[in-house]
């Protein structure tokens, strides 16, 4: 191939893909790339108060965050621990929500 059908193959490819990509940075409910990076901020803060926190097993609980309210799951050992990993989440600062899904193992 010679050098300018090379470089209009390559261009033409590169914005076909950016054309297909932009509009599918962010999957979830159309949520902006800015509020997911915030969620994912909110995620990871929570995160961490639970691996600091000596009652609260950061392991068996889940954290997702969207649109500030974040979700918690798992399992907890008590109710002290479902307690606390609540507690954690609402302290947590740009938490709008907590829902506490956690169930408690006997």
């Amino acid at each position: 191939m010679n050098k300018p059908v090379l470089t209009l193959a390559f261009t033409t490819a590169l914005v076909a893909t950016l054309a297909t990509t932009a509009g599918c940075a962010v999957t979830r409910n159309q949520e902006t790339v800015g509020a997911y990076i915030d969620d994912a901020t909110l995620t990871t803060r929570v995160k961490s108060k639970f691996a600091a926190d000596p009652v609260v097993s950061a392991m068996s609980i889940s954290v997702e965050t969207m649109k500030g309210t974040v979700q918690l799951s798992g399992f907890a050992k008590s109710n002290e621990e479902r307690a606390t990993a609540e507690k954690l989440a609402r302290e947590t600062s740009g938490v709008v929500a907590v829902r506490n899904d956690i169930a408690v193992r006997p």
